[in-house]
């Protein structure tokens, strides 16, 4: 087994020492903050260890099977909001209405798994009737970001000729730009309701949650004549754990602790370029 070890801020002596407590056999410098420690010993005693050490020197750590390669893979999926870009658009959307504290706990208690997404999203939504359907493209040229290392990652993953897949509780406004901007294959999200230039407070159409968002990935799969296990999905929140566990990897991106808890990796000090170096 091979033990990668990712931070931005570190030393070659931090690693060394965390590598033995692995029982690494070699360490391989992979990329400028990563590195590769091979034949380490893994058991849950030691990956709690691991954990715990990583944690306090802000590295970012993965087990993985030697030789895997990211042309293993044929598709990545990811969520949106604070995942591909840094922000949770309803709650910037909702600040044009004085309204961000409101909703934004709204969204943190769903992201937590405290309340079902499908009632949260209908209870944001509804806080945002009346306003200016402008206030859309002001978050988009404002406040939207994309996350470290999401062009970095894009540009890998396409490169070794993997599909890239859009999947969102947030909505269409933004995930067709980015669509547009960043030249992925396919997106999924949920339409806010617009009249006379005004949102409704209310969503067109069926809700994207997270049943949807596990039927999307293997739909793009069946139609790409592959196993959902030849998925890599990233997320952050409760509402992708469905898709992310039918996934070959799934990894949790700054992600809330329930989401860390059941992904195969957790990044939480690099950006998504991390995923790279685990097939190097």
């Amino acid at each position: 087994m091979n033990l990668i070890l990712q931070g931005l801020n570190t030393d070659r002596p931090t690693i060394e020492r965390i590598a033995s407590i692995a029982d690494a056999q070699r360490i391989v410098p992979v990329a400028p903050h990563a590195w590769r420690c091979e034949g380490v010993r893994n058991n849950d005693t030691l990956k709690s260890d691991i954990d715990t050490q990583c944690l306090a020197a802000k590295l970012d750590y993965a087990f993985v099977e030697p030789g895997r390669r990211l042309s293993d893979f044929r598709l990545v999926t990811m969520d949106m909001d604070s995942t591909l870009i840094t922000i949770e658009c309803i709650d910037e959307i909702a600040d044009m209405q004085g309204l961000k504290p409101q909703v934004a706990e709204i969204t943190e208690a769903a992201m937590r798994g405290e309340i079902e997404f499908r009632e949260s999203l209908t209870r944001r939504v509804a806080l945002l009737k009346g306003l200016d359907a402008s206030a859309l493209q002001r978050v988009y040229d404002e406040r939207l970001q994309l996350s470290p290392g999401a062009e970095k990652m894009l540009a890998a993953v396409k490169a070794a000729g993997l599909k890239t897949l859009l999947v969102s509780g947030g909505f269409t406004f933004f995930t067709d730009r980015i669509k547009t901007r960043l030249g992925m294959d396919y997106t999924h999200s949920n339409e806010l309701e617009i009249v006379d230039g005004k949102l409704t407070g209310r969503v067109a159409g069926g809700i994207v949650d997270a049943d949807e968002k596990k039927k999307m990935v293997e739909q793009v799969c069946a139609e790409l004549g592959v196993s959902t296990k030849q998925a890599i999905v990233m997320g952050d929140g409760a509402n992708d754990l469905k898709m992310m566990g039918i996934a070959g990897i799934s990894v949790a991106f700054r992600a809330k602790p329930v989401v860390r808890a059941q992904a195969d990796v957790a990044l939480n000090f690099v950006g998504l370029d991390g995923i790279l170096p685990l097939f190097e």
